[in-house]
């Protein structure tokens, strides 16, 4: 527990696991801080009883340090402890897992504690960048490729063979552009193989999407079949590029065959209507204005001949990342007292995200369809959502 004895000046952390938990009680500033580990995962109050829940060590727990009880003749939200009330998980699918177990609680048996903003998100880092003059900590991957890319940029430009040159803002925007890109095709790989969506980019862009003429539809297929074996085809591998028509319109077809393996991507016409392939499309135009192929890349007293845009921002990139140390914490128990004290628990430097109403409401859905007892809802989201996971935990 902490010293303090106001609410309002007084929080506690929920924190996940033992190591973590015990870093937070070295960390901690005793005054005002307290701390709450959390063994385990809390109760599925999906399926619980009300008296089954109350006979929970974790929950029950929970609510004697919260000090405000339970149930709507018991809860008495003047008598709660804290005005702050953190929850600290690991940025993993078992974090992501408690986060929605704590909401789902809190909203089912102690909304008020939303209603008045009282429950926040602690946001520990997840990378440490380390240089010999300084550490910098990093919240995400977003973050983490954000500050290489504008290190990266320090001093660099792209000379076209014509010799247009790329830099500044200009690079800047291009960089972002292509970055964005390139996580829109990792999000889209499941359905379609990367090769066939990068290749999209290095062709005449499908005037008229999904109501183009057949003709100017099949002259795209061959382009893009040509461009396919330019680039990726070798010895090993083998494309064959089509248009195939059917009952909901027609398809560019890409099959490919290497060491006897078969892949086929199918893009159907309304994907030519998509903001995803908007996006490709002017990409590559972009990238063939102001780089073409062949450029010569330079950042500092360095450069290097490239064979396109792609090239060029991946050397960039990997020479921002010289000289640097990249740590990545797989969780909250791999930080020492002090490293969770200055990025995580510090009042003047951490970062909090206070959860909404409409936050706990969303959980409180999801949480209901996943793990309730009704299987119908559960299959239909998980064949919605297959195809957009980025983060499976197996």
């Amino acid at each position: 527990d902490c010293q303090e004895t106001d609410p309002a000046k007084s929080e506690i952390y929920l924190v996940e696991g033992d190591s973590a938990g015990g870093s937070a009680k070295q960390a901690r500033d005793r005054r005002y801080q307290a701390i709450l580990p959390l063994k385990g995962k809390i109760l599925n109050v999906e399926k619980a009883r009300f008296d089954k829940m109350l006979s929970s060590e974790q929950v029950t727990t929970l609510i004697t340090a919260l000090g405000a009880g339970i149930g709507p003749e018991d809860f008495d939200i003047k008598k709660i402890r804290y005005h702050r009330i953190i929850i600290m998980t690991d940025a993993d699918v078992d974090g992501s897992h408690i986060r929605t177990l704590l909401l789902t609680f809190f909203y089912r048996h102690m909304p008020e504690l939303l209603d008045r903003g009282y429950i926040y998100f602690a946001e520990p880092p997840l990378y440490k960048i380390t240089t010999r003059k300084m550490s910098v900590y990093i919240k995400d991957d977003e973050e983490l490729q954000q500050h290489l890319l504008e290190s990266a940029m320090d001093g660099a430009a792209i000379v076209a063979v014509s010799g247009g040159t790329l830099a500044g803002p200009d690079l800047i925007a291009l960089s972002r552009e292509y970055l964005a890109v390139r996580t829109a095709i990792t999000r889209l790989r499941r359905r379609h193989e990367p090769p066939v969506l990068w290749a999209l980019t290095e062709v005449t862009p499908l005037l008229g999407g999904a109501r183009a003429a057949p003709a100017t539809t099949s002259a795209f297929a061959e382009e893009l079949n040509r461009r396919l074996m330019a680039t990726g085809g070798h010895a090993t591998t083998r494309y064959s590029t089509r248009v195939d028509g059917g009952e909901d319109g027609w398809a560019v077809v890409v099959e490919s065959e290497r060491h006897g393996q078969y892949r086929r991507t199918r893009l159907e016409s309304r994907f030519f209507d998509s903001s995803e392939y908007r996006a490709i499309a002017a990409l590559g135009e972009e990238m063939r204005r102001r780089a073409g192929e062949g450029p010569t890349v330079r950042r500092a007293d360095r450069e290097t001949q490239v064979s396109d845009f792609a090239g060029a921002l991946d050397w960039l990139l990997a020479e921002a990342r010289r000289g640097l140390t990249i740590q990545r914490y797989k969780g909250l128990g791999e930080m020492d007292a002090d490293q969770l004290w200055e990025t995580t628990m510090d009042a003047t430097q951490r970062r909090l995200s206070r959860v909404t109403i409409e936050d706990a409401v969303s959980a409180d859905e999801v949480f209901t369809v996943l793990m309730g007892d009704e299987v119908a809802p559960r299959r239909q989201f998980i064949e919605s959502n297959a195809f957009s996971v980025t983060n499976l935990d197996i």
